[in-house]
């Protein structure tokens, strides 16, 4: 088997890529930072190859694909992916529209591309990675991070259903964590104040349950109460509780 990896070289996108290396699956790993996949591709255990680009750009996200549609993938994982904190209005335009590119569009145009060619063999795996930020009315403070969770969530459930009323033998889930130690509170300028999950484990996790066939992946039981209980609350409480969590944080 063959897998791609986008956002792989760090957190669970590297979780993910070791956990398939140790299953002798062969990975094309996609990333910015062409050192650090260098190193990831020395280390790994199985046949790897490194792609470095940038999926805030649609040009490049095409060519991603032209580069590696003749590589006969099993397996597409769309973890790629950031987010930022602050009012709506005082973050940058600057920052939400390579936000929206990276977690909406490139996820938009790999998904539809590699499914495709996965529909003309009958079998495939994609696993698109979104959040538990998915699940909520919406995301004061991270407006625009929770609004394309909100998406890949509802993109992938949509293909799920289509999938499942033609028979089909192409399988796509949606991992949904809550926060997990990896470097997106970094670079969202965030601090969390709850326990964090294992980017190990999550990612075990989530690869476990995507070739199962699952359609929605939240590991953890604590964040399976969270959706369970969420579906009793109004969506004035939850934008109330949201916006309480993200202040709290948000780093001063």
């Amino acid at each position: 088997m063959k897998a791609l990896i986008t956002g792989a070289s760090s957190g669970i996108g590297l979780e993910m890529a070791k956990y398939l290396a140790s299953m002798k699956v062969e990975l094309i790993l996609v990333a910015r930072d062409k050192e650090k996949l260098e190193k990831i591709q020395e280390m790994l255990p199985t046949k790897t190859t490194i792609i470095v680009t940038d999926l805030s750009m649609e040009q490049k996200v095409k060519e991603l694909y032209v580069l590696t549609k003749n590589e006969n993938i099993d397996i597409l994982i769309n973890n790629a992916g950031f987010g930022s904190c602050g009012d709506f209005d005082r973050g940058e335009l600057a920052l939400d529209i390579p936000m929206i590119e990276t977690n909406i569009k490139a996820v938009h145009i790999l998904t539809k591309a590699y499914l495709r060619d996965m529909i003309k063999k009958d079998r495939g795996y994609i696993l698109n990675v979104s959040s538990s930020a998915g699940f909520m009315p919406g995301g004061p403070l991270m407006a625009t991070y929770y609004a394309t969770k909100a998406y890949v969530r509802s993109l992938t459930e949509a293909i799920y259903y289509e999938l499942k009323k033609r028979k089909s033998h192409v399988s796509i889930s949606c991992l949904c964590p809550g926060p997990v130690k990896t470097n997106f509170d970094k670079v969202a300028g965030v601090q969390f104040k709850m326990k964090q999950m294992n980017s190990k484990e999550v990612a075990q996790y989530a690869i476990d349950e995507m070739l199962k066939g699952k359609m929605l992946i939240i590991p953890g039981f604590k964040m399976k109460c969270v959706k369970f209980f969420s579906h009793f609350l109004t969506d004035r409480f939850l934008l109330r509780i949201t916006y309480r969590i993200q202040k709290k944080k948000k780093k001063l």
